[in-house]
């Protein structure tokens, strides 16, 4: 039996985790490729018109290892706390690619708590239905566990060294689907390098205390993702020389984060990009470069 794990949605978050689960138990998997035009041309079609890009990405993913896998990996993502909470459509995926999918076979978890103890329950079930021991999935666990910590480790140190460069410096705030894909996150930062800055990531900040310097801006904003953005946003004040709001239409969760930083972070200089299935690549460049520009001026002035 080969699992099938759509390179989108989680996998850029827990994707390290997944993989060395599976190949400590000795289970073959096959991970989608790198998001191409076909993804999201395959994606819109099967996802209905209000969901958001990020989603219609994740059909194009699903979709494109049917024929080449015997079961999906899709987990249910609830919440890391009792106020913190993953977006809905996380909550509802599985729901979705059985709705779309129809007879596609799924192997699923659920993720209700921040607690290790609660994770191991959830893979060690996961394990079961695979035939796998509990001894046996515990292991699997631990090794995939560090290899995660590892794996964020390196983003880590690898945004931190980016903080100490004398171009300027511009955080892109987004959700790592979002972030690390070379469809959405990928052009922007390719972008940005081309044009003289240097893109930083939230990743640069520490998780932990990301999700509480996230009450300086709101106190009541409960979604996981975007309190680790806000917190960043506000980490980063005095780090960076400029803030790039990026966003996948239509997310809500993201636009009412964004008009709270819009309207309660005065410095550095901000700009919103919204980016949807017709963005072109010149009207990105444009504004990129227009809000380099301004970003560059302001360091004159100062």
């Amino acid at each position: 039996m080969t699992i099938g794990i759509p390179r989108a949605l989680a996998y850029h978050r827990y994707g390290t985790l997944w993989e060395t689960f599976f190949q400590e138990l000795d289970i073959p998997y096959l991970v989608s490729n790198e998001t191409i035009g076909s993804h999201l041309t395959t994606g819109r079609a099967l996802a209905v018109d209000e969901s958001c890009l990020p989603l219609k990405l994740y059909m194009g993913h699903a979709a494109s290892l049917r024929d080449c896998c015997d079961v999906l990996l899709v987990p249910r993502l609830e919440r890391l706390g009792k106020q913190d909470e993953f977006c809905v459509r996380f909550w509802g995926l599985p729901d979705t690619v059985q709705a779309t999918f129809g007879g596609v076979e799924l192997l699923t978890y659920e993720r209700k708590s921040a607690s290790h103890s609660a994770e191991l329950l959830a893979f060690l079930q996961l394990a079961k239905t695979l035939g796998k021991s509990p001894l046996a999935a515990a292991r699997a666990y631990r090794v995939a566990q560090n290899r995660q910590q590892e794996a964020d480790l390196r983003r880590f140190l690898q945004n931190r060294v980016h903080l100490r460069a004398r171009a300027p410096k511009i955080l892109v705030a987004a959700q790592s689907y979002i972030t690390y894909d070379p469809r959405l996150g990928g052009a922007v930062a390719d972008l940005i390098r081309n044009l003289g800055a240097v893109p930083i990531f939230i990743e640069a900040f520490d998780r932990t205390a990301c999700a509480k310097a996230a009450g300086q801006i709101s106190k009541d904003l409960y979604w996981t993702l975007n309190r680790e953005i806000l917190g960043a946003i506000h980490l980063a004040a005095g780090k960076v020389d400029g803030i790039i709001l990026l966003t996948a239409f239509p997310c809500g969760s993201d636009c009412l984060a964004n008009e709270l930083v819009l309207r309660r972070v005065k410095t550095p200089p901000i700009t919103q990009i919204l980016l949807d299935e017709h963005q072109s690549g010149e009207g990105l460049r444009t504004r990129i470069e227009s809000f380099l520009d301004m970003v560059e001026r302001r360091k004159e002035a100062i």
